[in-house]
């Protein structure tokens, strides 16, 4: 048998497991980490300028492609607490990430040793997982473990804290006779879909509304497939954004409260029985349970048996993974329209389709500063269907779901639940890391982009080129929105004047001269002609120069960005688009 350090077991079964990507930062108790990554090899590194970002790059790399888990690392003590915010993060959206802390000597533990901290207790509520291995001999089984728990039932994350001494001490262990333990996903049975498709057939108006766990199952094509079969319209959730292509006559929109379409939550409030798969009902979505709920029945699948009932008692709930229940609705759909039994829903999805052609929102101002609306309408105009965009929080992302258009599963990286600032930045570098053919566009407001600034040096160094669209209007727009509530516009505002860069006339922080200092490029932009050459320009730069390369628009001070609090009562702050000219690049001319 071999005998090897137990952190050299580690990186064996990591890389057996399929991990060849790590971003992280080193310290002093997980320098064993890393020379058994420097021995050993197969594992590339990214080194991040941030633990947090650390873990949001950890987190786009998982998000990217089926079967990625990012991994993200640090030293012991605040490199955890650094990391709580993307564990957070991920367990609220089911993404498995892997996060390894290093942590003190085990006699050291609780002696208050320097930077010595219980970092399993405090992520417990945003873990799948977590652990702190006291036995070399366990090391390699904890990670083992690790990789299941990442991978069966609901996806999550996990973190593995490693005491100095054990990952020294000399275990034996045969990576030869090392194999990933099976996966368990629960699946449907025939007499629950074959319940679930009688109600969808006693409906006259039904919907399906497609969560990220069809992403998460890797399942969207089923999903379509199954749609197209049936005849049934789609609304994806903001995080099942892709499933089905925007231009799909079966997609109908957009249900919510901000991140919605005017025709998508119309449908929502026509239809009569609505079937979930992989969604959690989430509050941005929903508003209220009885305006959403009201004069329709549900039918939800969710992997996690603790989802069903959680928000609202479905009429019917069924346990499964997306994508095997898929199999078994598309098994008894096809059996079924072999036999004559399945509705003819053509005039329904008519009805849908004239909703989107109709209930849209302007977007052609040409005012000078630029309303928000111009921005979207010039990404669509300059940027294809393969373009993957990456967003977190604020009224860029609401807007952006509001106005965008995407076509493919995993091109909307997005962080649905927890929203942190600063997520953006580190997530992009994260999706170029794991796919650098994708071309990807990151959208941020000001203040989310001056979170984790910093990291745009990793993308220098490292050579992860993607263009960012920074839209500054020197606030915290969505909050100062809120505040209307309150009558008040306090402690929102981000401009000052900057004795540095009077030509940005007292928007505060100079952006370009930052994202320079940081080893990228940077274009500004005032008036609304201006976007589209700069947007052309920032994809020729970043394909050339290997850097991100960043886009600032500077926007009107103050707009208002449609949204409410119940998917029936969203407040329409500016026009709407009357004719076609009004929203040009709109995913259906208007009629």
């Amino acid at each position: 048998m071999a005998k090897m350090r137990a952190i050299d077991a580690a990186v064996l079964v990591m890389r057996r497991e399929g991990v060849d990507t790590a971003f992280g930062i080193p310290g002093a108790a997980i320098n064993p980490l890393y020379s058994a990554l420097k021995k050993i090899g197969g594992i590339d590194h990214v080194l991040a300028r941030h633990v947090e970002g650390a873990s949001h790059m950890a987190e786009g790399y998982t998000r990217t492609k089926a079967g990625n888990i990012g991994v993200c690392i640090g030293t012991s003590g605040p490199a955890g607490t650094d990391m709580v915010t993307g564990l957070y993060s991920a367990s609220a959206d089911s993404i498995p990430i892997l996060c390894i802390t290093g942590q003190a000597p085990r006699a050291r533990m609780h002696k208050e040793d320097f930077q010595a901290v219980d970092i399993t207790s405090i992520v417990k509520p945003v873990t799948k997982w977590a652990t702190t291995v006291m036995e070399p001999g366990q090391v390699p089984y904890a990670f083992q473990k690790a990789f299941y728990e990442m991978r069966s039932g609901r996806p999550g994350p996990v973190l593995i804290d490693l005491p100095f001494d054990v990952q020294m001490a000399e275990i034996e262990f045969d990576i030869e006779a090392y194999q990933p333990l099976p996966v368990h996903k629960p699946a449907a049975n025939r007499i629950q879909i074959e319940k679930a498709l009688a109600m969808l057939d006693t409906a006259e108006r039904p919907l399906l509304v497609a969560g990220g766990g069809i992403i998460n199952a890797d399942a969207c094509d089923k999903l379509v497939e199954f749609a197209e079969l049936t005849g049934i319209p789609v609304i994806p959730t903001l995080m099942g954004w892709g499933i089905i292509p925007d231009d799909h006559p079966q997609m109908v929109g957009m249900v919510g409260l901000q991140t919605s379409h005017r025709y998508g939550n119309a449908t929502l409030l026509k239809s009569d029985v609505v079937l979930g798969i992989g969604n959690r009902w989430a509050n941005r979505h929903t508003g209220s349970v009885d305006v959403y709920t009201e004069g329709r029945r549900f039918i939800h699948v969710d992997i996690e048996g603790t989802q069903i009932g959680r928000v609202f008692t479905p009429d019917l709930g069924i346990v499964s993974d997306a994508g095997c229940a898929l199999d078994v609705f598309l098994e008894v759909a096809r059996e079924w329209q072999a036999a004559g039994k399945l509705k003819n829903r053509s005039a329904w999805l008519k009805d849908c389709q004239e909703r989107k052609a109709s209930l849209q929102r302007k977007t052609h101002f040409d005012n000078v500063p630029v309303k928000p609306q111009r921005v979207y309408e010039e990404m669509n105009r300059v940027f294809g269907k393969d373009t993957c965009y990456v967003s977190t929080i604020g009224l860029s992302q609401i807007a952006g779901a509001q106005f965008l258009h995407v076509y493919k599963p995993r091109h909307w990286i997005n962080c649905g639940q927890a929203g942190p600032l600063g997520w953006t930045i580190p997530a992009a570098l994260g999706v170029v890391k794991a796919d650098p053919s994708r071309q990807v566009v990151a959208l941020s407001g000001d203040y989310d982009f001056q979170f984790m600034i910093e990291e745009l040096a990793v993308g220098a160094q490292f050579n992860l080129p993607y263009v960012h669209v920074l839209v500054n209007n020197s606030y915290l727009g969505l909050i100062r929105q809120a505040q209307r509530g309150f009558e008040m516009d306090y402690c929102v505002q981000l401009a000052f004047e900057n004795m540095n860069a009077p030509e940005i006339n007292g928007y505060g922080v100079d952006h370009v001269a930052v994202v320079e200092g940081l080893g990228c490029k940077a274009i500004r932009v005032f008036e609304p002609f201006e976007i589209a050459p700069a947007l052309r320009e920032a994809q020729k730069m970043a394909a050339e120069l290997r850097v991100p390369v960043v886009v600032e628009v500077i926007l009107e001070r103050v707009t208002n960005i449609s949204m409410g609090t119940e998917i029936n009562a969203v407040n329409e702050f500016e026009e709407l688009a009357l004719v076609g000219s009004d929203a040009p690049t709109s995913i259906r001319p208007l009629n």
